[in-house]
């Protein structure tokens, strides 16, 4: 038997993939799923907001925010609307354990943020190969009852 994957499935696989993924990280810095958002398009992306702050902006919520490009970095909110503002990011492995990233954000904040603008890593690797590696993150999305939202188009 030969399985032909067509775009809506190896799509169904990669959200559910990331969709898992996000949830796992999510639980792991404290907040709900219901603080996650996916976006498929070129490349991939995810985001979770924290109830976090650093002491030294108290009034700027922070987030987490994954591509399949520089993997995880800790962001900023800003006021004005504009570009979220990386205050750093993790490197290392594009999708690292979920306790890996919880360290991260600790680290990042118990240090009050960076001194210098940081470097995104370039990380990304073959699609398939970031593809596989989220699937171990799959989740069955409508059983599970995720409300993480997709962005379309």
């Amino acid at each position: 038997m030969i399985l032909l994957l067509t775009g809506i499935d190896r799509d169904h696989g990669l959200r559910s993939g990331l969709t898992g993924y996000l949830a796992a990280v999510s639980s792991a810095v404290g907040v709900g799923v219901e603080s996650c958002t996916v976006d498929l398009d070129s490349p991939t992306s995810g985001y979770i907001a924290l109830d976090l702050r650093l002491p030294r902006c108290p009034g700027r919520d922070l987030a987490l925010l994954w591509d399949e490009h520089h993997g995880w970095s800790l962001a900023m909110e800003t006021h004005s609307g504009e570009d979220l503002l990386v205050l750093a990011y993790l490197g290392g492995d594009l999708v690292p354990a979920p306790p890996r990233v919880r360290r991260f954000v600790a680290g990042v904040r118990a240090a009050g943020g960076p001194e210098a603008a940081p470097e995104p890593p370039d990380l990304r690797g073959d699609r398939s190969e970031v593809r596989a590696s989220l699937l171990r993150y799959r989740r069955n999305l409508w059983a599970a009852g995720v409300p993480i939202l997709h962005r379309i188009g």
